[in-house]
């Protein structure tokens, strides 16, 4: 489990630099404000979950292989996929209706963060 969490930490945190890059030069011009802070916010939170992903692989390395692990680090990337991939597409594609399913990757996050302590405290 260790080793699949640095991965897609890896990835997902690559995949937000060079997303953070193309909103910066390729989308200033083309989406409104209000939008590229929308991409803007999708970037961070994947960024920042990306380094929770490398964090939980790291600490299955010595807490042992948890169930509490596996729901941290699954929790995160369902979360980046649904929190920060709604707001990707609905600051690109201007699809007002994935706005409802934004907060479902955030309560994914908290699910994250909270099984991360859960297993760290057991």
């Amino acid at each position: 489990m260790n080793r699949t969490f640095v991965v897609w930490g890896s990835i997902l945190g690559f995949l937000s630099v060079a997303l953070g890059a193309f909103g910066a030069h390729a989308l200033k011009d083309v989406l409104s404000a209000a939008r590229l802070a929308n991409f803007q916010t999708g970037v961070q939170y994947q960024m920042m979950h990306a380094l929770g992903l490398i964090g939980v692989g790291l600490a299955s390395i010595g807490l042992g292989q948890r169930r509490a692990l596996a729901w941290a680090g699954w929790s995160m990337v369902i979360g980046i996929i649904v929190f920060s991939g709604s707001l990707y597409a609905l600051s690109m594609l201007d699809m007002t209706m994935l706005g409802a399913i934004t907060p479902i990757g955030g309560v994914a996050f908290l699910i994250g963060w909270l099984s991360l302590a859960i297993a760290a405290w057991k």
